[in-house]
């Protein structure tokens, strides 16, 4: 097996390179910021709840949402005031 020798130089073009990749990666997409509109999946991510909780928050009123063909949309801004709604602080006489 022949060894090979890394000098400064070839540390520094690495690094180089390296942060060149880096920087041309794709931004991570931030859907809480992003879109204004969300698919039902990606309020299940967001909010990290099951659909069946979803399929609640909807068919209750909690949750507004929009149908269009069979794809359902739910505003941004009306989940952060559903949110903000169901806000709990210590002392609040329901229990969580």
């Amino acid at each position: 097996m022949a060894t090979t020798i890394i000098t400064p130089d070839d540390l520094e073009s690495f690094r180089k390179r390296l942060l060149e990749d880096i920087q041309n990666l794709p931004p991570k997409k931030d859907v809480s910021k992003t879109d204004k509109w969300l698919r039902s999946d990606e309020v299940l991510k967001l909010l990290k709840i099951s659909l069946g909780t979803l399929q609640h928050l909807r068919r209750t009123g909690i949750l507004p949402y929009t149908k269009i063909g069979n794809v359902v949309y739910y505003d941004l801004e009306d989940i952060e005031n559903m949110m903000l709604k169901s806000k709990k602080v210590d002392g609040d006489s329901e229990s969580t």
